[in-house]
């Protein structure tokens, strides 16, 4: 997963054009409704209200932001509470016994950010006790160690069970490891993504497409089911797709390793060459125009503009000013031709092993689409590398050679504006819970999407005068 929490858009199913602020203003009063909640809700689950003080902010360990559709959010409660994590949400949820209160303006109001407004209106909040997501049945059977070892093990022996990646009601990614019997102890990861019924389905789909072309994909891993048939597939457990952990490290980790090495000349496992990349994209498979298409990243730019002024209200105005900038790009930009995309084409999804591709992860969003946005969604993550700490400062030297090598494929005009978009979509995902240092790291990729945004336009500038 990125490190930017990155998400694709929900669709905004009204208020088409409803200014910014009234967004902005949207989202701060769902955000305020969330503690106010808590409380209710354990009593309607059948907890317990603990005695004394729980700060429930410095306890949160999910906050999920998706505009357009609502805020969700995990929570450690106190000892004696009767469970130990509370899930909740402002989505609206049409689910058979999910539970919900409604929060009043008065408590809205009381519990809202000084200086980011919120509107006085109640606040629908619906919670459940966590794993049991109301939108991810199958999310209680991932975090199972009896159910895993019994399903994914295979005879061998379940050592940890982690929980890697989870966005409350849409997705999670659960790490499994287990270990063979006897003296010599091997060691197996199997990564169990969970969703909803019908993603999980299309992501099998995808694995199956990817596993006949010549790009190195992760190996679906059948459960064992009793009274089943080998070569069902992952399909079998509804909502869950096993896969084995590929070999090698990120992107990211290779391009430090690649800095690090010393000398003019650098071997083979040191080189990265951006040629390998356009040629992976290259090699994806023509059948993957037959699947639904998904929308780039900036497609939802819109959506992500408000995602990012709630995460830095004192920079709405420089961040409405931006994307100001990259949608005059986009409208004057040439997109390209459709073609067979990957569709979430960055760092954290491509592993290196001896200077080589080693394997393509997360094929959820396959499928037809631009090559610009697929590089675009790559130099985007590649700029905010730095942010997130300076062991990647590598990433900058890295941005450049890329990108110009991409600016060769593709309209430069068109790339470094989207990449910008991309970046920009990243900023709220900075906002790390337990973490005090998100706000300038949030800054700093607005910076990082700024200065992407400034290279287009020196693209446009040089296309004027010629």
């Amino acid at each position: 997963m990125s490190p930017g929490s990155h998400q694709r858009p929900a669709g905004d199913p009204a208020r088409p054009g409803e200014p910014s602020a009234s967004h902005q203003r949207r989202a701060a009063t769902e955000l305020a409704a969330l503690e106010p909640a808590i409380g209710p809700l354990v009593t309607l689950l059948g907890g317990a209200i603990v005695p004394g003080h729980w700060e429930y902010t410095e306890h949160r360990l999910r906050l999920q932001h998706r505009p357009g559709a609502g805020i969700s959010a995990l929570y450690r409660t106190p000892a004696g509470t009767g469970f130990a994590q509370l899930g909740l949400s402002t989505e609206t949820i049409h689910v058979p016994g999910a539970v919900s209160v409604q929060v009043s303006g008065a408590a809205v109001l009381a519990n809202a950010d000084a200086g980011t407004p919120a509107d006085p209106a109640p606040v629908t909040v619906t919670g459940w006790i966590h794993p049991h997501d109301p939108m991810l049945p199958a999310l209680a059977a991932a975090v199972d160690q009896e159910r895993v070892a019994a399903l994914w093990g295979h005879g061998e022996i379940l050592q940890s069970l982690r929980t890697i990646a989870y966005r409350p009601l849409r997705r999670a990614v659960i790490g499994a490891t287990f270990v063979t019997p006897g003296p010599l102890r091997i060691e197996r990861t199997v990564f169990l993504k969970v969703g909803r019924e019908h993603a999980s389905t299309a992501l099998l789909t995808r694995h199956r497409l990817m596993e006949g072309s010549s790009i190195p994909v992760p190996r679906v891993v059948e459960p064992e089911i009793p009274g089943r048939s080998a070569g069902i597939g992952s399909a079998g457990i509804p909502g869950i797709v096993a896969l084995e952990a590929a070999p090698g490290d990120g992107l990211a980790a290779a391009i430090r390793a690649a800095a690090q090495s010393t000398g003019t000349q650098k071997t083979g496992a040191q080189q990265i060459r951006p040629q390998d990349f356009l040629a992976l994209l290259d090699a994806l498979p023509a059948a993957a125009m037959d699947l639904a298409p998904r929308r780039a990243w900036t497609d939802g730019l819109g959506r992500y503009r408000q995602a990012a002024a709630l995460a830095l209200p004192g920079h709405a105005g420089r961040i409405e000013t931006l994307v100001g900038r990259i949608e005059r790009h986009l409208e004057t930009s040439d997109r390209g031709p459709r073609v067979p995309t990957h569709g979430d084409f960055y760092e954290a999804n491509i592993l290196m092993l001896n200077g080589r591709i080693s394997a393509l992860l997360d094929l959820d969003s396959l499928g037809p689409g631009y090559r610009v946005d697929d590089l675009a969604c790559f130099l985007g993550h590649m700029a905010i590398l730095p942010s997130i700490g300076e062991k990647n400062l590598p990433a900058v030297a890295a941005l450049e050679e890329f990108g110009a090598a991409f600016e060769h494929t593709v309209d430069p005009f068109a790339l470094w504006a989207r990449a910008g978009a991309v970046a920009l979509t990243l900023v709220a995902g900075a906002r790390t819970a337990g973490v005090d240092t998100w706000v300038p790291a949030a800054e700093a990729r607005l910076c990082a999407a700024e200065a992407l945004v400034d290279r287009a336009d020196a693209c446009a500038s040089a296309r004027t005068k010629t």
